[in-house]
């Protein structure tokens, strides 16, 4: 990695290959359109924390600890709502999320429900690391001040968010069988990264 993301925040993510330094001027060239995807991000990890609680209302540290995550989620995306309406832009209408559809292609398919658990809450992580990492990127790349220091505020929540994670999963698992899956995750996500098309329209 290069020096624009620091060996501590590098080794919190874990993540084996940084976004490409372009994304951050592409990215602030289609502001629109990143804050409509940053938001509809947003609203997706709320929902998504409200369907791991509907699913696993047994884990009662889950439930604990995802509950608020749906307010803050729901928070950051209003958040993005006014900034758009701020700057008299418009939300766009939802679009594919290629990353996030790759990601879950490598889920298991047919395992058993514990190894389903461990790769939903493994995936919730690695989105969480790479949206963090991204903005990191902006938060530091992006030439309007303004902007740098809005994004440094989803740096940091998007950080405690990927350890939220993995420490649930490790909560319910063998501490083992999740780092050596997590292994597996980072090496594929790389993967994903070094053939994705450079887009300044998505966080992901």
């Amino acid at each position: 990695m290069n020096d624009s993301i620091s060996e501590h925040t590098r080794n919190i993510l874990g993540l084996k290959l940084p976004t490409d330094p372009r994304w951050v001027n592409l990215a602030e060239m289609q502001l629109e359109e990143i804050l409509t995807d940053h938001a509809y991000c947003e609203q997706k990890a709320a929902t998504t924390c409200i369907s791991l609680i509907q699913k696993n209302p047994e884990k009662d540290l889950l439930v604990e600890e995802l509950s608020p995550i749906v307010t803050e989620e729901w928070g950051h995306f209003r958040m993005v709502l006014a900034e758009l309406k701020k700057r008299n832009l418009q939300l766009g209408r939802q679009r594919k999320d290629v990353y996030v559809n790759k990601l879950i292609d490598f889920q298991k398919k047919g395992g058993s429900p514990t190894e389903r658990f461990l790769d939903q809450m493994l995936i919730m992580a690695l989105i969480e690391a790479r949206s963090c990492e991204r903005f990191k990127r902006l938060s530091e790349g992006m030439d309007d001040e303004y902007m740098r220091k809005f994004y440094r505020k989803f740096m940091e929540s998007e950080a405690g968010h990927y350890t939220l994670f993995i420490n649930l999963a490790e909560h319910y698992i063998d501490k083992k069988i999740v780092r050596n899956r997590w292994a597996e995750w980072l090496k594929y996500e790389k993967e994903l990264m070094n053939s994705a098309e450079v887009r300044g329209d998505r966080i992901h």
